[in-house]
């Protein structure tokens, strides 16, 4: 077992392959551009650090994540709070902690956003969420041009512009587009950006009609790394040309996002066989971390199934690859190409900086979290655990 690990299962994470990966996404963004790091991704405190560090803003959905946006040093008009359906006391919590910039998903959101904050003596202002009436090509997960929580349509938008606009205390300055994740070409990419431009162009200029204070567009963001799969985070040779192009001559702030681009690479997990053995024909190799440490979206069949890649020496061929739980779903593959293994072996799996131990069932069945090793050259590995605690209630 590699002397950095203390135990398995174990998540490593690489400081420098992060700072590799924001310098390269923001060399291929336009110069004034603002760039929003997703916290959903990967909330370790080391990450966020190292990420503020590098000059990105922070993208919050909830109050934890808020916590951990503040608690890394990002000033509160440096965060941007997001999602579909906000709870009127995390509203009031974010606007009391400092936050004024917020993106909303409905008329709904925006007579929420304008009590709330009238309600502290504040004025907010907001980005609304578009849901574009059409989807485009390449995109890893779709979230707009179909039915979807996130945003408001187009065509809603166009024809009922006078409820879009500003209210008195939640001004509407910009509009927040995402067509969809995990794009794997520039030329996907581009035609992402530039769909949103052309919607966000379109509904900037009737909105501004409508006495609209319209200055910012967040033109999302989708660019692909891979899952728990060998390689390299998307090439972006080419793109920050073809973005200059595409947005010479507006006058408004540009904005980006990314979550997987920045930190995907830059985690490893290791785990330890406990079993192998043959049922019915197949090779099956039990192992000490399942989807309750990675992939648990997956585990739950609502993403496309989880089959990583295994870094160990010798052949590869087929097996069942199953984790610890006491349960029949917890498969991260039913026939994994994998080497010749025993009980005791670690395997590596690569890639799961993003969206591994944090969008898992770490709670299903009460296994011990994995040790999370915080590596950066030649400086001693930083261990840490994630505790999980439970909510008491005095009666």
């Amino acid at each position: 077992m590699d002397d950095r690990l203390p135990e398995t299962p174990a998540y490593v994470y690489d400081l420098a392959e992060i700072r590799a990966n924001q310098e390269a996404l923001v060399r291929a963004l336009p110069d004034r551009s603002i760039l929003y790091y997703s916290l959903k991704a990967n909330p370790h405190p080391d990450v966020l650090g190292t990420i503020r560090q590098g000059g990105a803003r922070a993208e919050v959905c909830s109050r934890g994540e808020l916590d951990a946006a503040l608690a890394t040093g990002w000033s509160a008009d440096e965060i941007l709070y997001t999602g579909p359906g906000k709870r009127d006391e995390d509203l009031a919590y974010a606007i009391k902690s400092g936050l004024d910039k917020f993106s909303v998903d409905s008329v709904t959101g925006l007579d929420q956003l304008d009590r709330i904050a009238s309600a502290h003596g504040v004025q907010a202002r907001c980005l609304l969420r578009v849901n574009d009436d059409q989807p485009v090509a390449g995109q890893g997960l779709a979230m707009t041009g179909v039915a979807s929580q996130f945003g408001a349509d187009t065509s809603w938008v166009l024809a009922e512009p006078e409820k879009f606009t500003s209210r008195p205390n939640a001004i509407v300055s910009g509009l927040h587009l995402y067509m969809g994740t995990n794009m794997t070409t520039v030329d996907d990419l581009v035609a992402q950006f530039r769909r949103s431009l052309d919607t966000g162009i379109e509904l900037t200029e009737v909105l501004r009609q409508h006495g609209a204070d319209m200055h910012m567009l967040d033109l999302g963001g989708g660019f692909g790394a891979p899952f728990a799969r060998a390689g390299s985070a998307v090439a972006l040779t080419g793109l920050k040309d073809e973005l200059d192009r595409m947005l010479d001559g507006h006058d408004l702030v540009i904005a980006f996002e990314s979550g997987r681009y920045l930190v995907g690479t830059a985690g490893t997990l290791y785990t330890t066989v406990l079993d192998v053995k043959r049922s019915h024909g197949k090779r099956v190799v039990v192992l000490d971390s399942g989807i309750n440490h990675l992939g648990g979206m997956s585990g739950l069949r609502r993403l496309p199934p989880l089959v990583p890649d295994v870094t160990s020496p010798g052949d590869l061929s087929g097996a069942m690859l199953a984790g610890p739980l006491c349960t029949p779903l917890d498969l991260w593959a039913r026939s994994a190409r994998i080497p010749d293994v025993r009980p005791g072996d670690v395997l590596a799996i690569p890639n799961v900086g993003a969206y591994g131990l944090y969008a898992s069932l770490v709670a299903f069945l009460g296994h011990p979290l994995p040790v999370e090793v915080v590596v950066d050259g030649d400086a001693p590995p930083r261990i840490s655990r994630l505790a999980l605690t439970r909510n008491s209630t005095e009666t």
